[in-house]
């Protein structure tokens, strides 16, 4: 059962995902035949995939959905904006238990009652359609009408004969494990079954492939269609099921429309993680090549050429290695981002305001352990849009703004990136208060704060402690500021910029690696050490006259670019004593609180590296963001400078 539970929630929420884009899809296009099919197809498969587990609730509730959208299709009532609206609260409701499930394994106490309300709320959208008789529309379907000739079915009593069902298997379901046979022993009350082939004829015994499926399989039975769908779940693209008595209708599936068979293989994510562990020390003992053969070189120039081309080559298949772990690791967005609309309207709705969410690009790929962990900041950027940037809706009302409120989150791969840009179209940030509020809160000194431009003021709202908020709401005051964002992000290898408008709106803009396998460092000398900087923390390195660095009340800062940058040295900073040069090396980042130079003894080469995060004794050392190992075998130690800096 627990198999089964893992299966139906990857499953589940698939079929939630896909119900949501025909809806969003529907919002765009409300006579969109291609949505309205594939949101019956989702909503149907999900009906019989609830009716595996104790969720009665869930499974009447898709089903007066199902039959809504049954009508929809046939013309009987349109797809207006209230039916579209009570749709969406059904499937999101549906989310709520599959979540339920997975936390509990048992859906909420007062499901019955969230049924009967929802269920209330979708027939009181009922408006059929002017204009519409019923000629034909209860007319069988031609393969019913042949099934009721069948001379295999002229012994069976149709009077108890409730439901008839024609299955149709893929021919290559035995690749896959199915068994049709198997499948049709599971239909309740079976009467009978008539076995025919699925191209009219059955070949000759030397032209058969044994292993591909040619047969449809035909029956009756006298459990009800509800009861036969249940028996079909798994394949629900490939049954058409019709009721032979009472009022339910034939409700064919779209057999015209196949996927093309896929193998997949389930892997433990661990396995990956190990493995591309293994592609990194693989790239660090290549490297260990280097300085052997510079020594070869001095003694057999020759050999040296001969083991430098061996190099280059070895050095190709790891990366194509490395690329392609990389590609197996990587998995859609979708999963992570699906739940996002339906949280960001309850949370609306928790403190009276309105909003409309849109989402663009949520099937772009990245890899899992980004993925995984990108759920909880995107969370929290979204709350504080609805939160601190929506305005209540009469002051928008004054502001000549709609009512509802908007949101967007779009994500676009560009290059080895995947950019995440979160937009509302709120109040905006006025960056004098953000100055004025990290002053009284004693995270920056006046004269610092003041010398700030805007875009770095704005950069203030990710200091710990950061907050402008007077009174706490139902979202806010959760005591998850927008630092533990910035951390979470940067944790990822990642990096987050704000835009803001006041009175128009705020953009915060996330941008992380599509692969987490490895990450470009740059080796600096910070006093008598040799530590690693992530190059993503870096905007620039330069290098200066050290008399250009002029001493500023209790500080030090340099002109570059005809901007004062303050100067601090990384070596005082870890206390490894105070770097003196006649050439000051500065590595600018903005990695706190605006942009900074720390000044380092020297630069050393830049790599891709595997990242380790610090374990065991390194755990309590501040400042360590984890560990990779250089070419002689050394361990390397990497700096977490948004720490230092904080």
């Amino acid at each position: 059962m627990d198999e089964l539970l893992s299966q139906f929630l990857i499953e589940g929420r698939d079929l939630v995902a896909e119900a949501q884009e025909a809806l969003v899809a529907l919002s765009r296009d409300p006579a969109s035949l291609a949505a309205i099919d594939s949101l019956f197809r989702a909503t149907h498969t999900l009906k019989g995939s609830v009716a595996l587990f104790d969720m009665a609730p869930a499974e009447r509730l898709l089903h007066a959905a199902e039959a809504r959208l049954a009508d929809v299709r046939k013309g009987k009532v349109p797809l207006d904006p209230a039916t579209r609206d009570g749709l969406v609260a059904i499937i999101d409701q549906t989310d709520r238990w599959i979540d339920a499930m997975e936390t509990r394994g048992a859906i909420d106490s007062d499901a019955e009652a969230a049924t009967h309300r929802l269920v209330a709320l979708l027939d009181s959208t009922v408006t059929p359609k002017g204009g519409i008789t019923d000629a034909g529309e209860n007319a069988e379907p031609d393969w019913l009408t042949t099934l009721r000739g069948r001379s295999d079915f002229a012994d069976v009593d149709m009077a108890s004969a409730r439901t008839a069902f024609r299955y149709t298997p893929d021919p290559d379901c035995f690749f896959r494990g199915e068994d049709p046979l198997a499948i049709v022993s599971g239909v309740p009350a079976l009467l009978a079954l008539a076995i025919l082939p699925a191209d009219g004829a059955w070949p000759a015994l030397a032209d058969c492939e044994p292993f591909r499926c040619i047969s449809i399989l035909e029956g009756v039975a006298a459990a009800d269609a509800d009861q036969v769908r249940a028996a079909f779940r798994l394949v629900p693209d490939q049954i058409r099921i019709a009721a032979l008595a009472g009022e339910a209708t034939a409700v064919p599936t779209d057999q015209g429309i196949r996927a093309e068979p896929t193998t997949s293989l389930r892997i433990d994510a661990a396995r990956l993680d190990k493995l591309a562990d293994q592609s990194g020390e693989l790239g660090v003992a290549i490297r260990a090549l280097g300085p052997l053969i510079e020594k070869l070189r001095a003694s057999d120039p020759l050999l040296a050429a001969a083991f430098t081309a061996v190099e280059d080559e070895i050095g190709r298949t790891a990366g194509a290695i490395q690329r392609s772990i990389a590609g197996v690791r990587l998995v859609s967005l979708e999963p992570v981002l699906r739940r996002l609309p339906r949280l960001a309207r309850e949370a609306a709705a928790s403190i009276g305001k309105t909003i409309r969410f849109s989402l663009d690009g949520d099937t772009v790929q990245v890899d899992k352990q980004i993925a995984d962990q990108l759920f909880e900041p995107l969370l929290h950027l979204v709350r504080n849009a609805i939160d601190h940037g929506i305005e209540p809706a009469d002051v928008r009302a004054a502001q000549a703004k709609p009512n509802e409120g908007r949101i967007a989150l779009s994500v676009v791969q560009d290059g080895d990136s995947v950019v995440l840009t979160l937009t509302d179209d709120g109040r905006g940030i006025d960056p004098h208060a953000i100055r004025t509020a990290a002053v009284s809160k004693g995270l920056i000194d006046a004269d610092r704060a003041e010398s700030l431009g805007d875009a770095d003021a704005l950069r203030l709202i990710f200091l710990p402690g950061f907050s402008t908020v007077a009174t706490a709401t139902n979202l806010s005051g959760r005591g998850v500021g927008m630092d533990a964002v910035r951390t979470s992000v940067e944790r990822l290898a990642g990096a987050v910029a704000i835009d803001s408008v006041v009175g128009e709106g705020t953009t915060i803009t996330l941008r992380l690696p599509a692969s987490a396998i490895v990450t470009p460092l740059l080796i600096v000398e910070v006093g008598d050490q040799t530590m690693g900087l992530r190059l993503d923390h870096i905007l620039e390195t330069t290098r200066i006259e050290a008399s250009a660095i002029q001493r500023i009340g209790p500080g030090h800062a340099c002109v570059l670019r005809d901007q004062t940058v303050p100067v601090l040295d990384l070596a005082v900073l870890l206390g490894l004593g105070e770097t003196q040069d006649a050439k000051a090396r500065l590595v600018i980042t903005d990695a706190g609180a605006g942009r900074t130079a720390l000044r380092v003894a020297g630069f050393g080469e830049r790599f891709d590296a595997v990242i380790r995060e610090a374990g065991g004794l390194l755990n309590a050392v501040p400042s360590i963001a984890g560990t990779t190992m250089l070419a002689d075998g050394s361990v390397l130690l990497v700096l977490d400078l948004p720490e230092i800096l904080a």
